[in-house]
């Protein structure tokens, strides 16, 4: 890629105008005493951005709607809702089989979220690059794309179609886009057809002082940071992702974050019942452990599905029983980030993407001093960073045209989050919810498992649990891996 152009004095004089309306002129402070590399690097940059739409959207975000104190706070209904632990076996199967057919007419699409790095673990690599102590020593990448291999490879099975494609649209950021894309390189893409990824990079947004200024990160360079999870809307219809979709006749999309080892990837029974539901958006949840595990909670708010952080929640009415279900919480469905969406709904992301909501992070943002030109680390939050959610477009939807799926949290639900001995959401627990897994598929399969540590079980063996009657009376010695 050839290095940017320094600009004109005219173009940099319309930039610097538009900057200076804006009251965010700063950005030029040491323009006259930048480089002609910096000045190409600094003007391509701050030509990415709307200093007036970052001056609005800052402003919103500083100032948020005061929250609706009486707001009105309902469990979503009965038919918008169904839950793995309590539904009839024919429903869950029938679910399961039309979900494989609507595989195998290649109309599904996967779109993982992976934007972050591990660093919490330890690593400057992508977080799905991490190694998470199997037996096998997989990466969540690789566990996630075998997922997909095994899923389109049941599919074709079960239809008698020739070529099933489940296209897998990878969401990095700028930090991990280059590392993910050459990571998928150097192992193939896991047996997948490379022209199935697709690799893209979600927005960044400039990171701003507390009273509203565009923050410089050095002389030639803003600070800035990814747009959150919620940057994914205009990631999709950017980075040309839904007219890739839309030429392959894609109909339904599964997406997920990068960090939940046991994530089903392109989950037949969730897309049947997605499909069957006729819904715009559907979420998989896991059942609050109790009723002050700090989760949010997928739920109806003045009529409306969304999402409701458990600290905004009276502790009365979240330890409520369910009616119906003594000894369960009425407000139970935590929300794990597994969502279905209809392409039909994301072909409109053009229509709403600017009316979602951005919200406030406060962070230690490194800095070029104004008047020093010095790059200082302050020692405690100085900026924001904006960000948007992905469930902020919830509330746009109709409750008929949004559904919610209860699944059980030890099959799908283990979130890497933690450095290894923290003993929660860690590389440890990962690993032993894997391999706890693969020992109860084992055993239901009429299998004894003997010894400590569990059995990982290769996705490219079995997606969830099938096709294991072969190991029926065996002895099978943990810890092991079988694939």
């Amino acid at each position: 890629m050839s290095a940017p152009q320094e600009p004109t004095q005219e173009q940099v004089s319309e930039l610097k105008n538009k900057y200076t309306l804006a009251a965010q002129d700063q950005v030029f402070t040491f323009w006259d005493s930048l480089s002609s590399e910096e000045k190409a690097s600094l003007y391509q940059q701050l030509s990415l951005f709307d200093p007036t739409y970052i001056n609005t959207i800052t402003a919103k975000a500083l100032a948020p709607p005061a929250d609706d104190g009486d707001a009105k706070l309902e469990p979503l209904p009965g038919s918008a809702r169904a839950s793995i632990l309590d539904s009839k076996p024919e429903d869950i199967d029938r679910w399961y089989q039309s979900g494989l057919e609507l595989i195998a007419q290649n109309k599904v699409a996967v779109v993982l979220m992976a934007g972050g790095q591990g660093t919490r673990l330890g690593s400057s690599a992508p977080k799905g690059c991490f190694d998470i102590g199997l037996p096998s020593h997989k990466s969540l990448f690789q566990i996630q794309a075998e997922r997909i291999r095994k899923v389109e490879e049941l599919a074709a099975a079960k239809s008698g179609a020739g070529k099933v494609t489940v296209p897998w649209y990878v969401m990095t950021s700028g930090p991990t886009r280059g590392p993910t894309e050459k990571y998928f390189q150097e192992n193939n893409y896991f047996g997948l057809q490379s022209e199935n990824v697709v690799i893209f990079e979600q927005g960044v947004l400039p990171c701003i002082t507390n009273d509203g200024k565009i923050i410089l990160e050095s002389k030639s360079k803003v600070a800035v940071a990814p747009d959150g999870n919620g940057g994914i809307y205009n990631a999709l219809v950017e980075s040309k992702v839904l007219d890739d979709m839309k030429k392959r006749g894609i109909e339904h999309i599964h997406a997920y974050c990068v960090d939940n080892c046991l994530v089903k990837v392109a989950d037949p029974v969730f897309i049947g019942f997605s499909a069957d539901k006729n819904v715009d958006i559907a979420t998989k949840v896991v059942r609050k452990r109790n009723a002050t595990e700090s989760v949010g909670l997928i739920l109806s708010k003045n009529g409306k599905p969304d999402v409701v952080e458990y600290s905004e929640i009276d502790p009365k009415v979240a330890a409520e029983e369910d009616p119906d279900q003594p000894g369960v919480l009425r407000f139970r469905a935590a929300n794990i980030v597994n969502h279905y969406y209809s392409f039909r709904f994301l072909e409109s992301i053009p229509e709403w993407a600017k009316s979602l909501p951005h919200h406030v992070a406060r962070k230690k943002i490194p800095y070029a001093d104004l008047e020093s030109g010095e790059n200082v680390k302050p020692a405690k939050p100085n900026g924001i960073k904006l960000e948007q959610f992905v469930f902020d477009v919830f509330p746009m939807l109709e409750l008929s045209k949004f559904a919610c799926m209860e699944v059980r949290r030890e099959d799908e639900f283990s979130p890497l989050k933690n450095a290894a001995g923290t003993g929660e959401d860690d590389p440890d627990t990962s690993k032993r919810d894997i391999t706890e897994q693969g020992k109860r598929w084992l055993e239901a399969a009429g299998a004894t498992v003997a010894g400590e540590g569990g059995v990982e079980v290769s996705p490219l063996l079995s997606y969830g649990g099938e096709g294991l009657e072969k190991y029926s009376g065996q002895k099978i010695d943990a810890p092991s891996l079988l694939q």
